[in-house]
């Protein structure tokens, strides 16, 4: 015999008010009620926790609701059964008695079933003559008809819930991706912002999500989230249409946004004033004039001596090779992207981008995005409108019109530096003609 609730004053077992309410409600139920026994108590399952039953003691529920042969269940039926402790515990998948006895009692207590105690505590069933049941005693299942809609807008209420809170939880896993992502790529493109800050801002805000937490803070700091996501995108996009408008602009014959006005190799003829610096290698012919033979490297080292800078130990650049092995070094310190580096090589050949590189890492100082100058150098060498010999040139003029500024011994210098570094038969010295060809004046075509 089971300890529980008794169901007349005459029982030996307490009352509770909980017990008398579960019966005012069950006694409530309209007769024309039916309702799905499973369904409800798929209701009751997701609505568990709200209802304060166990995971054990829904499990007897189910076996309860298994002894009653009908699916539907009608508010003008008997709806009790009475099954031994026995049978309880085999269609429960098979549990100790005290523990079967404790979540019988949580049964009782939550409202979902209601104990019809005999008078000698034992569960049976009085038939009459024809064979019908008259009387029975055991657990009366009526709150599950009676309470089916309560159980229902419970059960809505949870799931809504547990939607929303998944949701907020995509929102999170998205939006940390999205900033991710795109923090790596504005500091690979070169994107002008503070991306440290903007790493910090991102790792205070995340640092402030817990292991587990209720929606209400998940939502919080998804909204803080999402403001540094438009913040972020907002700077792409900005940086986005600054480069489509220097493109419509380089169609147009004008320089880059991207570079400073006085950057002398950009120019076409490569001339730095300012009737010249309006005319640029996308909007002339001369490229077609231009020599079709390679540039000798002493030449290039003379016009870009920079790169000597990044060639480790001082043994300077002898060859090609590790020209191009100074390229490589010099591509990410000016937050050139790999992706703009492989286009242009594969525009331009590799030689040719080594170069156009070298002449962007000397004059870096004139230029707010070194990557995006070259994507927009390597979209001219696409329509066949680019070449690096006006590069060269312009900044050896630049180094001719220095040493005329500074005095003929400060040029000799740097000569003689360029001369010890590069420690080879084969370089190719300035020639007197070609100092004089670079002092002349370049006719516009």
């Amino acid at each position: 015999m089971e300890s529980g609730y008794a169901t007349t004053p005459f029982g030996r077992r307490p009352m509770t008010l909980g017990m008398i309410s579960s019966q005012i409600t069950a006694r409530a139920v309209p007769k024309d009620a039916t309702v799905h026994k499973w369904h409800v108590f798929q209701d009751i399952k997701d609505a568990r926790i709200a209802l304060g039953a166990t995971d054990r003691a829904l499990a007897i529920l189910d076996a309860l609701l298994s002894f009653h042969p009908d699916t539907a269940l009608y508010g003008d039926s008997e709806l009790v059964v009475w099954p031994s402790n026995e049978q309880l515990i085999r269609r429960a998948n098979g549990m100790p008695p005290t523990t079967l006895r404790r979540h019988l009692a949580v049964l009782v207590e939550c409202g979902l079933i209601i104990r019809r105690d005999s008078p000698n505590g034992k569960r049976f069933a009085r038939k009459g003559q024809g064979g019908e049941i008259e009387q029975a005693y055991g657990f009366d299942i009526s709150p599950i008809v009676a309470r089916a809609e309560e159980f229902k807008d419970l059960a809505d209420a949870v799931r809504s819930e547990k939607k929303a809170f998944r949701l907020v939880k995509e929102r999170l896993t998205i939006c940390r991706r999205d900033i991710v992502k795109m923090i790596d790529t504005g500091i690979e493109e070169g994107v002008p912002a503070n991306w440290g800050r903007v790493q910090q801002a991102y790792q205070a805000i995340v640092g402030q999500i817990p292991r587990t937490a209720p929606r209400q803070i998940l939502e919080a700091i998804a909204e803080e989230l999402e403001g540094l996501w438009t913040e972020v995108r907002e700077a792409l996009e900005s940086f986005i249409k600054t480069q489509k408008m220097d493109a419509n602009e380089s169609r147009n014959g004008r320089h880059i946004q991207n570079s400073k006005p006085d950057s002398q190799f950009e120019s076409e003829n490569g001339s730095g004033d300012e009737d010249e610096a309006g005319g640029n290698v996308a909007d002339t012919d001369n490229v077609r004039s231009l020599p079709k033979r390679e540039l000798p490297l002493g030449i290039v080292l003379d016009a870009c001596p920079n790169m000597l800078w990044l060639v480790k130990g001082g043994g300077g650049i002898r060859n090609w090779r590790e020209f191009l092995a100074a390229a490589e070094v010099a591509r990410p310190t000016m937050g050139i992207s790999p992706s703009a580096w492989e286009e242009a090589r594969t525009a331009m050949g590799e030689q040719q981008a080594a170069i156009t590189i070298a002449a962007i890492y000397q004059r870096q100082d004139q230029i707010n995005s070194a990557g995006g100058y070259l994507r927009s150098l390597t979209d001219r060498a696409k329509a066949g409108k680019f070449s690096v010999w006006p590069m060269v040139m312009a900044l050896l003029r630049a180094k001719l019109d220095a040493s005329k500024t500074t005095g003929a011994e400060a040029a000799a210098v740097d000569l003689e530096m360029a001369g010890k570094v590069v420690r080879t038969e084969s370089r190719l010295e300035i020639s007197d003609a070609l100092r004089r060809s670079l002092d002349k004046p370049v006719r516009r075509s």
